[in-house]
This record gives structure tokens, C-alpha cells and sequence, in this order.
């Protein structure tokens, strides 16, 4: 029967007949016997293989059995007599899949680096950090699901391609099936959009939030989980053009209660992690990030600070901290601002709320002070901002105001207002990068290592 060999490790029992499939990470010949290693992803320690030299076709095999292999064995399970392991295969049958050049194959029993990884995207998945990493993943994603499903939020699939612009920063990717050899253009030498597929400009979004609010207006509880695009030329560490976001909204729902949700949420899907990927978590805080498993602990029991965003800047004021940016209020706190926040003064998750008018969206709720809006951002040690959200302007009069200044075209937007017109409700919610997560799970150094495709400026193999 075949067995996935993170299951085998964990349960298989000496005796048990088994069959497994995957890839030789090694290989070792002795005299009369000969060992590999096989990995089929499914867990980051190797099921050991025993080949004896009366195996058959014996010498046939070994030759094919090289590194990157792919092979499927089938044998006994054994006490296994070496040190770190309970168990080994011993196998009576052995069928070689695809065979693997030694010379030629990238990934050699050595460490390499994540730049020389990223050329190789290919076949990064079947390295032990990269392996680690696709599973935590995987494992975030799962606990995404649950959590909101638990508490009754409908899953909705925002559209990808878009007319709007939600966060009103103009850095869309543009689609079009113009022929960009000969645009059409009108008098005025602008494009003549009309002759476009949608006869208008359309965009892969950026968010999915507006459409969220139209579905919370009628089923009160809802999230998306999707990819979202933006065109930044930003090449760092920490910048993607295209990423998932988790973006929940709800009805009958304000600030207090947005953020309590947040909080709720981030502990339960790091303690689900820790739960469910112990191994690979512990390979993190070994080899990547020695603090990994204390940032999950305190995340997971600490209470989350909440300060109001002129409280912040006081903080940041009287640090006696030499920082890189000004700190003045009215201006967007930067991530050294963030970070001295949760990791030096702090020393945990803060929530900063209440921000000047002026640096947030259109969308978010003006306060009584028409200064501020009734936005909140989680701010996290190691990694700055990892939620933002808000409750979103349910009034009329004040949005179609909101927009009129940030110099959107308030006719793209005639339908969001219509939820202002019929039925409107406070409501709120905020948005999630799960790339950033992710990195912020696993201590990765670089975002590009979290995602099995990277897209950025000038990056767009595989």
C-alpha cells in the first residue's frame, strides 16, 4: 500500500509491508548493500532505503538511481540500527521513474545559496528550506479557511480584473487587448479605450476589499483570499507584483470589533502552525531565524498593545531614537517607527489607530475630529505593519466628499455608493498580506522565498 512518508515516520511500525514514491536526496554504495535517502515532500526528514546486492537487477538500478531521481520502492519496514532514525525501508522491489544526470543536476548535498535557488525556481521545492517553506504555507492557507469558516464568514472570489482603483495610489497593471503596435487613439491623442475589450481602462486589482463590502452588505460576514497585483518598482526584500491577500468584512461591525478580530485571528494561525508543522518550525528557528519560535509565542500570548496613532508619535518623539525618517505627525510611520514600536517599547504586537486623514483611503471612516479616521494597523516585532484595515465610511454625503479630494472619478464608483443609498450599516475589516505572513512565520530573509512564483520588476520566469 502506498504510504506518504512523513505518515511512515511518524506511525509506520517494523514488519508493515509499504510503498513509497519520491526522490533520492543521496545515495550511498557500500560492498554488499547500498542506501538512499528518498524525500516525497510530504515532510522534511528522508525515509532511509536499504538496497542489498541480491536485490534484482541490482547493479541496473543503482546506475539509474542517482540524485533527483524519481524512484518507487516497495519493501518491509525495520528497526533501523543507525542513530536519529526508528525506522528504515528494506526494499524488495525498486522501480526507477525518471533518471537524473549526477553531472549535470543543480542540487548537490551542499548548501546553496537563496539567489542561486531563485534561478533554479524549478526545482527549489525539493530542497529541505524551500520544502519547509511551501508546507507552512500550505499550512497558514488551511488555517486561514478555518478560522473564518468556524465563524460562518462566506469565502466570496473577488475579480481580478478591475476598473477601480481601491487604494487610489495609481499603481495598477494595466490589461488590454489593444494591438500596442497600432493603438487606437482619439482626437485628442488619447487611447481610444472605446475599442478595448471592456471599452473602458481595466486593471488587475489591487485589493479585492470594495468588492468584499458589496457581498458583507448582504450576507454580513464574509472574506477573500486571492492574488492581488501591484506595479511598484520596488526591488527589495519585502515587495512583490503579485501576492495573496486575506481580506476579511463586516457588517454591524466598528473599529473596536475589527480589531479584536484581527487579534483573534493572527494568534490562532500561528498556534495552528506550531501545531501542525512542528518540525519544519523548529528547522526555522534552528538554521534561518534563532527567534522564530519566541515571535510565535508572542504573538500567541501576549495581549496586543493598542495606541492611537498621536499617542505613537509622542512615543517616537521622546525615544531619544536617532531615526532615518522624520517623525512629525501627519506623516506615515515608517517601518523603523513600527518596529522600535513593537520590539523596543512594546515588546509585543501594538495596534495603532486613529490616523491623520491625510494618509489613508478614501474609504476608511472620518472621524469626529475630521482630522483622523478610524483606521487600524497591527504592528508586529521583526517585521513593522502586517494588518491594516479599518471601518469603512458609511455615509453618504462624507464619502462622495472623500473621494472628490483624493481626485478619483466618482462616477467608477457609482455602485460602492449605492451601498450607501440602500440599506447602509457601519462596517469594517482589514487586509492581510500572506506573503508577508509567511515571511514573518519563518524568519525568510527575502519575500521572494515564500512564493512558488515570484513576480517583481523585471522577474517573471517560470
Amino acid at each position: 500500500m502506498k504510504r506518504r512518508i512523513a505518515e511512515i515516520l511518524r506511525s509506520g511500525q517494523p514488519d508493515e509491508s509499504i510503498m513509497v514514491q519520491g526522490w533520492i536526496r543521496t545515495k550511498r554504495e557500500l560492498k554488499e548493500f547500498a542506501f538512499m535517502e528518498v524525500n516525497d515532500g510530504s515532510s522534511m526528514a528522508n525515509l532511509q532505503v536499504v538496497l542489498d546486492k541480491d536485490l534484482p537487477e541490482y547493479e541496473n538500478v543503482l546506475k539509474q538511481s542517482n540524485t533527483g531521481a524519481s524512484v518507487q520502492v516497495s519493501g518491509v519496514l525495520v528497526e533501523s540500527p543507525a542513530k536519529g532514525q526508528r525506522i528504515e525501508l528494506k526494499a524488495s522491489e525498486i522501480k526507477v521513474f525518471g533518471d537524473s544526470d549526477p553531472e549535470t543536476y543543480p542540487l548537490q548535498k551542499k548548501r546553496h545559496s537563496f539567489e542561486f535557488l531563485r534561478a533554479i525556481g524549478h526545482l527549489r521545492g525539493r530542497t529541505n528550506t524551500l520544502g519547509a517553506v511551501f508546507r507552512v504555507r500550505n499550512a497558514v492557507a488551511n488555517a486561514i479557511h478555518q478560522f473564518f469558516q468556524e465563524r460562518g464568514f462566506l469565502w466570496v472570489h473577488t475579480p481580478i480584473i478591475t476598473a477601480s482603483d481601491c487604494e487610489g495610489a495609481g499603481e495598477m497593471l494595466a490589461v488590454t487587448s489593444l494591438n500596442l503596435k497600432d493603438v487606437p487613439r482619439l482626437d485628442s491623442d488619447d487611447v481610444d479605450y472605446s475599442q478595448d475589450f471592456f471599452g473602458k481602462p481595466a486593471y488587475l486589482t489591487v485589493s479585492g476589499q470594495l468588492e468584499a463590502e458589496v457581498m458583507a452588505m448582504a450576507f454580513s460576514n464574509v472574506y477573500t483570499f486571492g492574488p492581488t497585483f501591484r506595479a511598484e518598482n520596488s526591488n527589495t526584500s519585502r515587495h512583490l507584483a503579485e501576492f495573496w491577500m486575506v481580506e476579511p468584512e463586516m457588517a454591524f461591525c466598528d473599529l473596536t470589533g475589527d480589531m479584536d478580530l484581527a487579534e483573534a485571528f493572527l494568534k490562532y494561525v500561528f498556534k495552528s502552525v506550531l501545531e501542525n508543522c512542528p518540525e519544519d518550525m523548529e528547522f526555522f528557528n534552528k538554521r534561518i531565524d534563532k527567534t522564530v519560535l519566541e515571535t510565535a509565542d508572542n504573538i500567541i500570548n501576549n495581549q496586543f498593545e493598542r495606541i492611537s496613532y498621536t499617542k505613537a508619535v509622542e512615543l517616537l518623539e521622546k525615544s531619544n531614537k536617532k531615526f532615518e525618517f522624520p517623525v512629525e505627525w501627519g506623516l506615515d510611520l515608517q517601518s523603523e517607527h513600527e518596529r522600535y514600536l513593537a520590539e523596543k517599547y512594546f515588546k509585543k504586537p501594538v495596534i495603532v489607530t486613529d490616523y491623520p486623514i491625510g494618509i489613508k483611503a478614501f474609504y476608511m471612516r472620518l472621524n469626529d475630529d475630521e482630522k483622523t479616521v478610524a483606521a487600524m494597523d497591527i504592528l508586529a516585532p521583526k517585521i513593522g505593519e502586517i494588518v491594516g484595515g479599518s471601518q469603512r465610511e458609511e455615509r453618504l454625503d462624507v464619502l462622495e466628499r472623500r473621494i472628490k479630494a483624493q481626485g478619483l472619478d466618482i462616477d467608477n464608483y457609482w455602485w460602492y455608493m449605492d451601498l450607501r443609498r440602500y440599506g447602509t450599516v457601519e462596517h469594517a475589516g482589514f487586509g492581510l498580506g500572506f506573503e508577508r505572513l509567511v515571511q514573518f512565520m519563518t524568519g525568510m530573509a527575502n519575500i521572494r522565498d515564500v512564493i512558488p512564483f515570484p513576480r517583481a520588476p523585471l522577474t517573471i520566469e517560470f
